[in-house]
């Protein structure tokens, strides 16, 4: 939002620089963004009036000005359409500097031949003193501008304007009353009146209003002004303000009640009378209906859309814009005022949804002063009335219907409460005083006070937003410096629990990447990849858009959404994991200050990998990542817990190449390579492989126990069986450690593990082979072969006779 300088101290003028002014609006809330002049300074541009025009003797469309600067009368060449005798306009004289186009260097006027003829300056348009970069017509000045007169300083460009960057609760200081009301409440500076005189009416007219929707509309003012004058020039002052808060100039109505708007806050709906047909209604839309916006754009309304119609047609998007059929023109003798009360929640939105964001609609969203509408039109009618009315203009009266406006609620606030939340002690007078400059009604009752707000704060509605209101006034820089009183204690670090911190450090140093994705996705993705019960999403009532419209119940989908997003960019070699938060149904948690009835949130560790297991080198042939090289890093991360794995059916997994994981008997996660369906419906040339595990399984680690170091030597023996094709690895390791921590003969047994997997010609169809490795080692004495050979055959009859397996040779 901008605000000039020079309008805002018309109404108010504190005794403080336009520094000091901006640092008391930011200390306030009303953060200012910058302190910036209206164009560009330029030099020696004074105002000259054409007093003779020649046609140039050799170019047809070139004319030799004699121009009157006061001083001297100039020939200046020009051949812009617009020149007339008696035409006052901007004249850059020799030795003036105007800015080159990129603005960011500027050239000398100097005596110039354009055609054999000497011209000794250039007069200026708006795009010339980069005013306005689209009008190349000679800037055109009133009659009464004094010729010789520096222009810079006839036409106020030395404003500054202020840029104020307001949260969306301040709606009241969308204006510049608004902004001079905070500065009055902020340094005690009394304001001055606006001219809001009551115009007496002079005839008899109203244009009966029907308010069918009292949820829609709570109060509307109009009025009928008959004879005005629609051609006549807006006035050089208004001219100056409203291109000074950023206003296009459109017409002198236009320009008129856009300008109350900026002043008061308010916008205005103005009507060519003649154009209106019967009564108004303000109603709700019905489906079907349309409205004509402009010449080439018509829109069609449903029935949540508020609307002003006559008895044939649609005129007004309530709140938001008027429509084309009963829009004022120059050719307009007669018009219908109208200011509203439009309730926030009716227009909040709409102007979203038909892409028409407009000034009146961010304004009436935000809710504007319902108890200023009689006030907005006497001064918009003052302000016509001036401008551009005639000896034969009318006033009717004005028709004020209060239907539904709102009721301001009494606020408790606590002196208590105060302290206690402010951190500081403000006594009861200081409170009320604070009050008392924020023209709140208020009763004191003891330390108790019963707070009713202005009608132009729709933003106060509970104790805390008064207290924001008293620390503002008050002032965040008077809040006094202190240490915070507690006691601080060092807590010791848990030797069995390791930081997320940390186990981001261990997946980084394995060659992951970590990503960070939205906690909620596509409904699609969710489904693909769901682990909720019975696939049920969990939806959004209120989704950013339709790609993210449900929270997700693993990371995995986010992952191989990762994966499509980088393979569509060329990368071939790609390895993510995501620490994040998942979602799922549970019926048994219940609402709490940290939990939603119905749902709960666990914290996963997700790691994809897909392509090349290594970046291209010379010394080792490369090969695609497989299950085997994830499940390696995956108990990397557990070391030294060990994982046990069984074979799952899920619908996201390859039915052969996957696996839940086990803690113990505890499931904590899953393994597997993608399901070839989903493969194929992602369009992913390669598996991608992934793990999910929950976090807090991860956290947890064994802390480590001493062991003395064996003196003596190890031992390793290699044992190779034969099974049938159905059995599963982790059925005979679990059997293998079992005999090893349970039979004393295997006390000397340090570790198993499997080596080699065979399927080949030397086995029939229905047998595979495994070879496992087994290291042993006594701490106290050297190993002899019968206490060797009673180890391996405690291991060898106990996978024999629970698998019906034979040894290799």
């Amino acid at each position: 939002m901008q605000i000039p300088e020079n309008w805002l101290r018309t109404i108010i003028n504190p005794k403080l620089s336009s520094n000091d002014l901006a640092n008391l609006l930011t200390m306030s809330g009303l953060e200012t963004e910058k302190i910036e002049t209206n164009i560009p300074i330029f030099s020696k541009i004074i105002i000259g009036k054409i007093i003779n025009i020649i046609k140039h003797p050799d170019i047809d469309n070139f004319n030799i000005c004699k121009v009157d600067t006061y001083k001297n009368i100039l020939d200046i060449v020009c051949n812009i359409p617009n020149i007339r005798v008696g035409l006052k306009v901007p004249c850059a004289i020799i030795g003036s500097s105007l800015l080159c186009i990129n603005k960011k260097k500027s050239f000398i006027i100097n005596i110039e031949k354009k055609y054999k003829i000497k011209s000794y300056g250039l007069l200026c348009s708006e795009y010339d003193l980069k005013i306005n970069n689209k009008n190349k017509y000679l800037f055109e000045l009133p009659e009464d501008a004094p010729i010789g007169k520096n222009f810079y300083d006839y036409y106020k460009f030395n404003n500054l304007k202020f840029v104020i960057k307001l949260t969306p609760n301040r709606g009241d200081c969308l204006s510049l009353l608004g902004i001079a009301r905070e500065i009055s409440i902020l340094s005690n500076t009394p304001l001055k009146l606006l001219n809001t005189k009551i115009t007496l009416p002079n005839y008899k007219e109203i244009l009966p209003v029907k308010i069918s929707a009292i949820d829609l509309c709570g109060r509307f003012s109009g009025r009928i002004i008959r004879g005005i004058n629609p051609k006549a020039l807006t006035p050089k002052w208004m001219k100056i303000r409203l291109e000074d808060s950023g206003q296009k100039l459109v017409s002198v109505l236009h320009d008129i009640t856009n300008y109350v708007m900026l002043e008061l806050g308010i916008p205005i709906n103005i009507f060519d009378l003649s154009k209106i047909s019967g009564e108004l209604n303000i109603r709700w839309g019905n489906i079907g209906e349309t409205i004509k916006i402009s010449n080439d754009l018509i829109i069609k309304i449903d029935k949540n859309i508020g609307i002003i119609s006559d008895n044939f047609k649609i005129i007004s998007l309530s709140g938001i814009i008027n429509g084309f059929d009963a829009s004022v023109t120059l050719n307009t003798k007669d018009i219908y005022l109208g200011v509203a009360f439009w309730w926030p929640n009716s227009i909040r939105g709409k102007s979203n949804h038909y892409n028409l964001v407009t000034e009146s609609s961010y304004r009436f969203e935000r809710g504007i002063d319902f108890s200023k509408t009689i006030k907005c039109l006497e001064r918009v009618t003052n302000l016509i009335i001036e401008i551009c009315g005639t000896s034969s203009s009318k006033i009717s009266q004005i028709d004020d219907q209060i239907i539904n406006v709102p009721v301001r609620k009494e606020i408790k606030v606590r002196s208590e409460r105060v302290i206690k939340i402010l951190g500081i002690k403000l006594t009861n007078q200081e409170i009320s005083n604070i009050f008392i400059r924020l023209k709140f009604h208020f009763i004191q009752k003891n330390n108790i006070f019963l707070v009713i707000p202005p009608a132009h704060r729709f933003d106060l509605e509970i104790e805390e937003d008064i207290i924001e209101e008293i620390i503002r006034i008050y002032g965040f820089e008077n809040i006094p410096i202190s240490l915070p009183i507690t006691v601080s204690k060092i807590s010791p670090i848990k030797e069995g629990y390791q930081s997320l911190f940390s186990i981001r450090h261990q997946l980084a140093f394995a060659d992951y990447q970590e990503v960070i994705n939205y906690s909620f996705i596509e409904d699609s993705l969710e489904k693909d990849f769901s682990q909720n019960i019975n696939n049920y999403p969990i939806e959004l009532l209120n989704p950013i858009s339709k790609k993210f419209n449900t929270m997700r119940s693993t990371l995995i989908g986010s992952l191989v959404n990762n994966i499509c997003y980088n393979l569509k960019r060329k990368l071939e070699r790609i390895r993510l994991f995501e620490i994040a938060n998942v979602y799922l149904h549970d019926k048994f948690i219940k609402d709490s200050p940290f939990t939603v009835s119905g749902y709960k949130e666990l914290k996963k560790i997700a790691v994809i990998a897909y392509g090349p297991l290594l970046e291209p080198q010379w010394g080792e042939e490369n090969r695609n990542i497989d299950y085997f090289d994830l499940k390696n890093d995956l108990e990397n991360l557990f070391f030294p817990i060990k994982l046990n794995f069984l074979k799952i059916n899920n619908s996201i997994l390859h039915p052969n190449r996957s696996a839940l994981i086990f803690k113990k008997t505890k499931n904590i996660g899953f393994i597997g390579e993608i399901h070839p369906i989903l493969q194929q419906k992602y369009d992913l040339p390669l598996a991608p492989i992934f793990f999910e595990v929950d976090a807090l399984e991860l956290q947890k680690r064994q802390i480590p126990n001493y062991i003395q170091i064996s003196k003596f030597p190890n031992v390793v023996r290699d044992i190779v069986f034969i099974f049938n094709k159905n059995i599963n690895l982790q059925d005979v390791m679990d059997t293998m450690f079992f005999e090893k921590n349970n039979n004393s003969n295997c006390f000397i047994i340090q570790s198993i593990s499997l080596f080699d997997k065979y399927c080949g010609k030397k086995l029939k169809d229905n047998e595979k082979s495994f070879a496992f490795r087994c290291i042993l080692q006594d701490p106290k004495k050297t190993l002899k072969n019968n206490i060797i050979n009673n180890a391996i055959n405690a291991l060898i009859n106990s996978v024999c006779k629970n698998f019906n397996a034979k040894l290799r040779n």
